[in-house]
């Protein structure tokens, strides 16, 4: 799949997005020759954890979620970590800026714990999808449909369980990326 011209958004949380669930969506968006753009809560470095609980590398956040617009990007990735997804889900700026993505039926690809911020942006109604096993009542309890699977599509939306998912989860993110928008998945939330 080709990707190129395709600008993709990938969030990025201070201490606590989990570093295979950012890192290797971002080189496989970028290796299908999409632009991608790291957004964060803050400017600067953003560090990553691994298990949750061990630090990990360092990103530059490119923008901040504040100077930023799903206007500008053709697809966004939420990468999980508890308490990266957790931090995500309690910004307002965040949240409302995930939310244009699925009033404008643009693909969305999110792993492990980042469903949390789909719920918190109220777009999983009538929607299938998984997540990191521990959070499915929170998705079912927002509307969704939670099945046990290493990859769910539905309309656009790519979710997956956890890294041991990210090989599936990637190659499905690129596919939908490339295909673009889905006007049934537009929701006026």
């Amino acid at each position: 799949m080709n990707l190129a011209g395709k600008k993709i958004a990938i969030l990025i949380a201070p201490r606590g997005t989990e570093e295979p669930e950012f890192a290797k969506p971002k080189q496989a968006v970028e290796g299908a020759g999409a632009t991608v753009t790291v957004i964060g809560l803050e400017a600067g470095q953003a560090q990553t954890v691994n298990n949750d609980l061990d630090p990990g590398a360092s990103y530059t956040v490119d923008k901040t979620v504040a100077d930023c617009s799903a206007d500008q990007f053709d697809g966004l990735v939420i990468p999980g970590g508890t308490v990266g997804a957790d931090k995500l889900r309690a910004d307002e700026a965040t949240v409302s800026f995930v939310r244009s993505f699925f009033s404008q039926a643009k693909p969305v690809g999110v792993i492990c714990h980042g469903p949390w911020v789909l719920a918190e942006a109220g777009v999983l109604e009538g929607r299938t999808v998984t997540s990191f096993a521990s959070i499915k009542t929170d998705l079912e309890n927002a509307g969704a449909s939670w099945v046990d699977k290493e990859v769910v599509v539905d309309k656009g939306l790519v979710t997956s369980r956890s890294p041991k998912d990210l090989p599936a989860f990637c190659a499905k993110i690129v596919e939908e990326f490339a295909e673009g928008k889905h006007p049934e998945q537009a929701r006026s939330a």
